[in-house]
């Protein structure tokens, strides 16, 4: 060790001794890091492109994709029927709810008791055995601090000194006479759903298609252990809070194309007001065609309501294509001249350019173009614009949500030797990595992962009405639709064509190579090598793609090496999925791919005991039990008990003097 690393390392322990002053305090916190290290691998729940809905993804998460269930059958096995297990299962997932359900049915005091008494102890055992692969400190920190006590005592009640199980009965008994069982139970429920899995991966596309983005991130807030990687849907909100006006303008299209934007206006406090005067007064009710908003069929619309929302889509698809103009003259190296079609048009004939072809337009109406100038705002169209970019970027409760997903998030994490993104690995046709020239620089595989993430990071940090002071803008616009970008994956977005051209095969998105070629166990090696991940070992986890398997598609690819985990919550896909998509456990014995149908309700999970749980797949299965010591928490542990070990030597050498700690 040279000298002035010496010095640091030297440094660094005088500082730690201020938290253990002696060879005492050293020691033990030695034995506890060691402890901790063989205690099993906690679980770890993957879910993706949760879009919107709340009320699907609140499910999975409250019942561990079935995680809760495996435990009851684990606990109690043929102890208890299977409706008395899913009867305990569902108080887990909705104990206020259940309570209200059933303690009308009991007619009588004494029953109500025995209720009380019998679910309680069954949550308590359950608690002992899922809290068991954790120490007591952080057991202690998950309880609700109103219930904190009690549920120590009971949890970690001694089972060898059998003269206190009097005691224990008499504080459910009070509980009970004190009318706070109810509290008792749901906080135990708390308590087993937060420990039932120990560390949450989200992997993208919180945002757009459902209608409460926020209430998901409001939710996940709440989680102690957790991450995000980035998808394309939550870039392009990152984008608009941060003064992207075509960003801003692609966020509202979306919301009115899913008849969303309680999103912007409810959830955000976010004006439409002037948006609603000026398409009123400028676009037709007439020829709305593919502007009509994909309704929900259970939420009345008034016709009028329709008509305007289509409007306002059809305004906002005009506005981001005009804007995109500039970001694409600005940028050549983007390769994305192909998406200027305003100037394409022939407005007399009623014909647009594309592919080399002229073809007929499904709309003409166009009354903020101007064929001389098309790529130019009206005077309307900037003031409305303007007032929207304040609004994104002085809304506070949406800059508290963007704010965390910086805090918990990125374009990629490497965790446990697995590997997750929300997208792709950008490549050629020769399977070499498709490069991007940044400031003069190329950057392909990890290298340009790791520079779409800075930029996003600067994007956020410089944020400010003047986009001529934020050039970090245009590379979130292209991580939105860029042919290189690791969340788009495709050759070319297809907007403009989807909604103005007839003509169906011009509306084909061309997937990047990487979709067919990570079939292959040769894909995922050269991305596992490309991150410094174990082969024989690592896989590769990501979302973005809805698994078709009503067409017969795997989630399981490049021999198990590979898992697709879009989660399917969004309505808009499930009737070409076949299904509500797919979640990942990966615990102490290994990994588990769990496949969902879709969620009715709480109500029919309630009333009827219902689930979502369709089935498991295990995808790969632990030789030996995984120990914390074997994961990436372990090694950091293993670091920080070297460093305990260095500090003892400071001490019994009297480099470092110890001292008295008064109690």
């Amino acid at each position: 060790m040279d000298t002035k690393a010496s010095y640091t390392h030297d440094r660094y322990l005088q500082l730690l001794a201020q938290k253990f002053p002696n060879q005492a305090a050293a020691t033990t916190e030695i034995i506890n890091l060691e402890a901790i290290m063989e205690l099993p691998k906690g679980t770890e729940h993957f879910m993706s492109d949760l879009h919107g809905e709340f009320n699907a993804f609140n499910h999975v998460l409250r019942n561990g994709s079935g995680n809760i269930k495996e435990k009851i059958s684990e606990v109690f096995g043929s102890l208890l029927s299977q409706e008395q297990r899913n009867e305990l299962a569902t108080i887990i997932y909705y104990p206020e709810e259940m309570l209200a359900h059933l303690l009308p049915q009991f007619t009588s005091e004494r029953e109500v008791v025995d209720f009380y008494y019998t679910i309680i102890s069954r949550l308590v055992k359950l608690a002992q055995f899922v809290v068991s692969k954790y120490t007591r400190s952080k057991v202690r920190k998950a309880m609700a601090k109103d219930m904190a006590y009690i549920m120590e005592e009971l949890i970690f009640k001694d089972s060898v000194v059998t003269n206190k199980e009097y005691y224990y009965h008499n504080i459910v008994e009070n509980i009970i006479e004190l009318n706070e069982a109810d509290l008792l139970v749901v906080r135990l429920s708390e308590l087993i759903r937060e420990l039932v899995v120990d560390h949450l991966h989200i992997l993208g596309d919180i945002y757009d298609r459902g209608d409460s983005p926020d209430k998901i991130i409001d939710l996940l807030m709440e989680k102690k252990s957790l991450d995000i990687q980035w998808g394309n849907h939550d870039v392009i909100w990152m984008g608009a809070a941060s003064g992207s006006r075509v960003l801003i303008a692609n966020v509202i299209r979306i919301c009115a194309r899913y008849d969303n934007l309680n999103i912007i206006e409810d959830a955000y406090g976010i004006s439409l007001r002037q948006l609603v005067s000026f398409v009123d007064a400028t676009y037709s009710d007439d020829d709305l065609g593919i502007f009509m908003p994909k309704l929900d069929p259970d939420i009345d619309h008034f016709p009028a309501e329709i008509v305007q929302i289509a409007k306002m889509q059809q305004a906002m698809a005009i506005i981001q294509f005009k804007l995109e103009a500039a970001i694409i003259k600005r940028h050549p190296e983007f390769n994305c001249d192909n998406r200027l079609l305003l100037d394409k048009i022939d407005f007399d004939k009623g014909q647009v350019f594309v592919d080399g072809n002229w073809h007929r337009l499904l709309n003409t109406h166009f009354p903020t173009v101007d064929p001389d100038d098309p790529y130019r705002l009206t005077e309307d169209e900037e003031m409305i614009m303007d007032r929207l970019q304040e609004a994104f970027l002085n809304c506070d409760r949406l800059h508290k949500h963007i704010a965390f997903l910086y805090r918990k998030g990125g374009i990629y994490k490497c965790y446990n030797d697995n590997l997750l993104f929300h997208g792709c690995i950008p490549f050629n046709e020769d399977h070499s990595f498709k490069e991007l020239e940044i400031d003069g620089k190329f950057y392909g595989g990890r290298t340009l992962m790791d520079k779409f993430d800075k930029q996003m990071r600067l994007m956020y940090s410089f944020r400010q009405a003047d986009e001529s002071k934020n050039p970090y803008l245009d590379y979130c616009w292209y991580l939105w639709q860029g042919e290189a970008s690791s969340l788009f994956g495709k050759k070319q977005m297809r907007t403009f064509e989807r909604y103005y051209v007839k003509d169906k095969d011009t509306h084909e998105e061309y997937k990047n190579t990487y979709y067919s070629w990570r079939e292959e166990e040769a894909c995922v090696d050269t991305i596992l090598k490309e991150f410094d991940l174990p082969v024989e070992c690592g896989h590769v986890i990501n979302g973005h793609t809805p698994v078709k398997e009503i067409k017969g598609e795997d989630p399981i690819k490049a021999n198990g090496k590979l898992l697709v985990i879009d989660g399917g919550f969004s309505k808009a896909y499930q009737s070409t999925t076949g299904l509500a998509g797919y979640t990942l456990l990966f615990n102490s014995f290994g990994m588990q791919l769990v496949c969902h149908q879709a969620f009715k309700g709480v109500e029919d999970v309630v009333m009827n005991g219902t689930d979502i749980i369709s089935t498991r797949r295990v995808v790969d299965k632990e030789l030996e039990r995984k120990t914390v010591g074997q994961t990436d928490v372990g090694q950091a542990l293993k670091a920080n008990v070297q460093d305990l070990k260095d500090l003892l030597c400071a001490f019994r050498s009297g480099k470092i003097a110890e001292k008295e700690v008064n109690n």
